[in-house]
């Protein structure tokens, strides 16, 4: 990783998702102008710190159910963001040390924090790409992911909270479907979204407002759009759901779904 490219890329003039996502789960690498985008949003969703942290839980209900009960033991995480509690790695070596992990985002400052995202296992193996999602090509022929990803085996691909960034429907449709035909019989697809199904039609633009002034391009999508993604794949049980609806702890208490406005699934692809 080269720290002085990635300090030629600043901008800290303009607002970034991982820096702003940052921001709502209350994490110190961000700027000014990623609170003031992050904030924009937050006076047409309230309650959008609320949707990071299950988005976050979401993320490791998934790794979980895919390590423990799938045998899932490779990872591509296309949008990682900055490291946080609970990435990827720690959640599936935990589980089964010998994972291996590949993670992908554009942020210059996440490639500077990237070391945290590289204390793998002994028996595992994590790696970090400096890459953008629009580049699939890129992504699945680097020689570090086929250094650490056998494409000849299982994958799953996590897409969290990443595609509503995508706002071109033909672009977010094609981007996902020529990744997963990358991945053999077994892989599985885990993605998150937000949506537009509990707004009304003045709620939707006004978020659409919201996110035009955030300086950060957002397409919320509704439950048969996101369904869309999965076509032709395995849906694994509870399905299409929101976030907090997805295979959640029964001991727990879990804010209704309108509150978090994230849909969630995995699926198997055949």
């Amino acid at each position: 990783m080269n720290s002085e490219s990635a300090d030629a890329r600043f901008d800290v003039s303009k607002p970034h998702p991982a820096r702003r996502y940052d921001y709502w789960l209350g994490g110190k690498d961000n700027y000014p102008a990623d609170r003031e985008s992050a904030d924009a949003v937050a006076e047409a969703f309230p309650t959008v710190r609320l949707a990071a942290v299950e988005n976050r839980s979401f993320l490791r209900r998934a790794v979980n159910y895919l390590s423990a009960e799938a045998g899932i033991r490779q990872y591509l995480d296309i949008g990682a963001g900055l490291p946080t509690a609970g990435n990827v790695h720690e959640i599936a070596q935990d589980i089964a040390p010998e994972s291996r992990i590949v993670y992908v985002d554009n942020d210059p400052i996440v490639l500077l924090h990237a070391r945290d995202l590289l204390n793998s296992s002994p028996e595992g193996a994590t790696a970090y790409l400096d890459a953008d999602l629009r580049e699939p090509d890129r992504i699945l022929t680097h020689p570090d992911l086929t250094r650490v990803l056998d494409l000849n085996r299982p994958v799953a691909l996590m897409l969290v909270a990443v595609l509503h960034f995508i706002t071109d429907d033909d672009a977010a449709y094609r981007l996902v479907r020529q990744l997963c035909q990358a991945l053999p019989s077994g892989s599985y697809l885990v993605m998150s979204h937000a949506t537009s199904d509990h707004l009304t039609a003045e709620d939707l633009a006004e978020a659409n407002e919201a996110n035009r002034r955030s300086g950060v391009p957002f397409r919320l999508r509704s439950t048969a759009e996101f369904t869309e993604f999965f076509t032709g794949f395995e849906l694994v049980p509870p399905g299409i759901a929101s976030v907090t609806n997805w295979r959640p702890e029964s001991w727990r208490p879990h804010p209704r779904a309108e509150a978090v406005s994230m849909l969630g699934a995995a699926a198997r692809i055949p």
